[in-house]
């Protein structure tokens, strides 16, 4: 498939100012000067400059758009290879137009992330960097990009080529020390042979311990308010959101249903659920909203638990604390400044180890502390706020996982005084394991998996 020229619509469908098809190949330049003409009726490209001219169609000579276009000579382009981009207007008809008339003229249709398919095929990105592009195109949050640019740099990349240059040292001296046992070689002991394998899982090990940050840092922090019917959860959604989103009155159980909305928090990307009222209603609309709340805060990472500082504990508020978990919760006295009647101290008691916040939504007060607790969350003093060499995602985190596995498999062995043989069989699976997440080692399902989530024309 390497030896066809691709085209696509590398920009959004729908009206804009500019709109480009990218074509990739040995064929492109071929391709583009079939239906590109300058004025004067001159012919060729010069090499990574753009060029003012018409799309016409050879059929009929017919003028299909007025563009500028540009070719770019591999192996210096995104793909490495042969890179023509038509610059169109950004309609949908100009677009189709020009795209038809390109794949009329010997390309076909890019597959999903093909270009950056064969940009990891010509060994410009290995396969993070290659996830980060499409990280980068979805980011909606500063964090997410930061983080997103960090892989396509290919800071997670050196970190793992580091453990298998360490795991390639180990089997270099258990290989030389298994076939030449006889000659004059330092001998492998099962001291240093521990040492080295406790030091290479530890490194795997903190690659790990990024993972949950950032997944949340790439997919959003899942963030629940609950709370019994008018405690200001719809308040403080509309608060965080700096939007009126969710309806907000004095009528206990306004909000009968989930409202879901994304948001950034200080750079982090926050997936916000405002919960209907807990609380028994004979409302069967309302009952329905109540069990989708209870299913929100059960798989949200962050619950905010809310409730009235002016009335003391009710049977509803009472419902629902034995469902909240202190160690992924924040209790918010909300209506602070009309007086308290529920002091911190009882909260406390009932739910010891909660993060607690007084605030007051009409005063916008408290909004600050629960904004740097959903970014205490996120990190929980597992990663410096400045690393970008985090793991993002769930096909990374597993083959470290199975790395993981197969070193401490291995330590166990040594540990055991094992055949070094019987050690190297794990070693090995560990190395093979840690090429898959670069790319280095992995197989063309996996590849397929991998790119099958990216857009058209990327």
């Amino acid at each position: 498939m390497m030896e066809d020229t691709i085209a696509a619509i590398s920009t959004p469908f729908g009206e804009g100012g500019i709109g480009i098809i990218r074509i990739s190949g040995e064929d492109a330049l071929l391709v583009l000067e079939k239906i590109f003409r300058r004025p004067g009726g001159r012919r060729g490209m010069e090499d990574r400059k753009m060029t003012y001219g018409h799309i016409v169609d050879p059929a009929d000579g017919k003028v299909v758009d007025e563009v500028l276009c540009v070719y770019m000579k591999g192996p210096k382009t995104y793909t490495t290879e042969d890179v023509v981009e038509i610059n169109c207007h950004g309609g949908i008809v100009p677009l189709r137009r020009t795209l038809e008339l390109v794949l009329r003229s010997g390309a076909r249709s890019a597959e999903r992330g093909e270009f950056t398919q064969r940009a990891f095929l010509g060994g410009r990105l290995d396969l993070t960097q290659a996830e980060a592009v499409m990280d980068l195109i979805e980011a909606k949050a500063d964090r997410t990009f930061d983080v997103a640019m960090g892989q396509l740099e290919g800071k997670l990349s050196e970190k793992i080529r580091d453990i298998r240059k360490d795991l390639m040292d180990i089997l270099v001296n258990l290989t030389v020390n298994i076939d030449y046992p006889d000659e004059d070689i330092e001998i492998v002991t099962y001291e240093k042979l521990n040492a080295a394998l406790k030091s290479a899982a530890q490194k795997v090990r903190t690659l790990l311990d990024s993972a949950r940050t950032g997944r949340i840092i790439s997919e959003g922090l899942k963030v629940a308010i609950i709370g019994k019917p008018n405690v200001g959860k719809s308040s403080l959604m509309n608060n965080l959101l700096r939007e009126s989103r969710a309806i907000v009155t004095d009528i206990p159980g306004t909000t009968r249903d989930t409202i879901q909305e994304k948001l950034s928090v200080k750079g982090i990307p926050v997936l916000l659920t405002d919960t209907a009222g807990i609380r028994e209603t004979e409302d069967r609309i309302e009952n329905i909203g109540i069990q989708r709340s209870k299913a929100s805060f059960n798989e949200a990472d962050l619950v905010i638990f809310m409730l009235d500082s002016t009335r003391p504990l009710s049977g509803e508020d009472e419902e629902i604390i034995p469902h909240v978990d202190p160690s992924r919760a924040v209790a918010v006295l909300n209506k602070v400044d009309k007086g308290q009647v529920i002091t911190s101290d009882q909260i406390r008691e009932r739910l010891p180890g909660v993060e607690l916040i007084e605030a007051s939504m009409t005063e916008e007060t408290g909004l600050e502390a629960i904004e740097d607790a959903i970014v205490r969350r996120v990190y929980q003093g597992e990663v410096s706020m400045s690393s970008d060499s985090m793991v993002t995602n769930a096909r990374q985190s597993d083959f470290l996982s199975k790395t993981e596995k197969h070193l401490r498999d291995a330590l166990r062995l040594t540990d055991l005084g094992e055949p070094l043989e019987i050690i190297e069989l794990d070693v090995q699976e560990a190395y093979e394991n840690l090429g898959s997440i670069i790319g280095e080692s992995v197989s063309d399902d996996i590849l397929n998996e991998v790119f099958s989530r990216f857009c058209l024309g990327k």
